[in-house]
C-alpha cells in the first residue's frame, strides 16, 4: 500500500512539474526582470565581489598554530 502511494505522488510530481515550469502571458507587460535582462549589464559583477569579500573574511577563521584557540593554556 505504501509503495503504491509514494509511486503515485511520484508520477503526479513529474506530471504537474512541466506544466507548471511553463512561463504565463502576461499581456506583453514585462516583469522587472525582464526588464532588467533585455538592458543589459553584468549584475553578477556585484555580487561575484561581494563573494569574494566573504571567501576572504573566511580566511580569517583559519589556525594558525595547532595551539592557537580562543582559551589559553592553564598557567604552569
Amino acid at each position: 500500500m505504501r509503495t503504491r502511494i509514494v509511486l503515485s505522488l511520484i508520477t503526479a510530481a513529474a506530471l504537474v512539474g512541466p506544466a507548471a515550469a511553463q512561463p504565463a502571458q502576461r499581456g506583453g507587460v514585462r516583469s522587472e526582470t525582464e526588464s532588467r535582462l533585455v538592458e543589459g549589464g553584468d549584475p553578477n559583477l556585484v555580487w561575484n565581489i561581494i563573494g569574494l569579500f566573504g571567501l576572504l573574511g573566511l580566511a580569517g577563521f583559519l589556525r594558525g598554530h595547532p595551539d592557537d584557540s580562543y582559551h589559553p593554556a592553564s598557567m604552569e
